[in-house]
């Protein structure tokens, strides 16, 4: 099978440990201000140079705006998204003081996120998973490990190593291997909270996701089933997770329920269903999030596959 712009797993990091330290140590030294002026140039060269991401990013803003996307509201998200990795360093650096992180959901939501009952949380590449995990400081109990794919564990390493190489991070469990299910299950009954960005699909030589084809933003997308099978594997409730950045040092916290696999469904037919219920949830909700912050969308690969028609 050739690879296309759709297989975002064969798709190298633009970004490298220099450059990321260099822009660490303008935002430590320099401080929040100039780095995000440093951004700039930056933002504006990537725009230029990455033609596939430039013309994906281009597609969800035709969609999600409801008109031709300029040049300057590609910038926005790009910009954005840019802002969210220097605000990385301060939220792992033991800055996140600087911030204004409102959290919102309801009390029944969280105190079940923090009462030690293990959950998924199911989030998209939208926004900062760092003000998620600062928000769960905030709010105490919260322990959350993120699953993902042995190449990506690898490249969110490789970052953390350039930007924070003494901070604590968040457990990464890697999927895919053997022992990865009874790790999964072993941190869910310990009371943690496992989260996955599961807007992205894999379909490679190697593997291919099962997916649904659901209406996303007037277009129907591809979305894998296999996070919440698993969740109805492991018979655990599951959580809709996301923090957009408002603009200036403010992030938006979001955590609503999105289904309950905890009793058993009956049947298999019955179990089918519930689970799509769950992606239908779950894709309302990141539609709904893309309509109200359009400019936090940090998925910049082939989302519906236009590039393989």
């Amino acid at each position: 099978m050739s690879t296309t712009s759709a297989d975002w797993s064969q798709t190298p990091e633009r970004s490298n440990r220099v450059a990321l330290r260099a822009m660490c140590w303008a935002a430590l030294t320099l401080g929040r201000r100039v780095a995000h002026l440093l951004l700039v140039p930056v933002s504006l060269y990537f725009l230029l140079a990455a033609a596939g991401p430039r013309r994906n990013v281009r597609r969800y803003l035709n969609r999600v705006l409801g008109r031709p996307a300029r040049w300057r509201d590609c910038f926005r998200v790009i910009h954005a998204f840019a802002i969210t990795v220097v605000d990385r360093i301060y939220f792992l650096r033991g800055h996140a003081g600087r911030f204004e992180v409102r959290v919102h959901g309801p009390d029944t939501v969280l105190s079940v996120l923090t009462g030690g009952r293990g959950a998924f949380l199911m989030g998209a590449h939208v926004g900062s998973f760092d003000a998620i995990g600062h928000a769960g400081r905030l709010k105490g109990g919260m322990r959350i490990a993120m699953l993902m794919y042995p190449d990506n564990a690898r490249q969110i390493n490789a970052v953390l190593d350039a930007i924070a190489p003494d901070a604590e991070r968040a457990a990464v469990i890697a999927l895919g291997r053997p022992e990865a299910m009874l790790t999964v299950r072993d941190w869910l009954e310990g009371g943690g909270l496992a989260g996955m960005l599961v807007d992205r699909t894999i379909s490679t030589a190697v593997r291919r996701d099962a997916t649904r084809d659901i209406p996303f933003l007037g277009t129907p997308a591809p979305f894998s089933e296999g996070p919440f099978r698993l969740a109805a594997l492991l018979r655990r409730p599951v959580y809709f997770m996301a923090a957009t950045w408002a603009g200036g040092a403010c992030y938006d916290v979001y955590f609503e329920p999105l289904a309950d696999f905890s009793t058993p469904a009956g049947s298999a037919a019955a179990q089918d269903a519930r689970i799509h219920r769950a992606m239908d949830a779950y894709v309302a909700r990141v539609e709904r999030l893309c309509r109200e912050a359009p400019y936090n969308w940090f998925n910049f690969h082939d989302f519906w596959r236009e590039d393989a028609q």
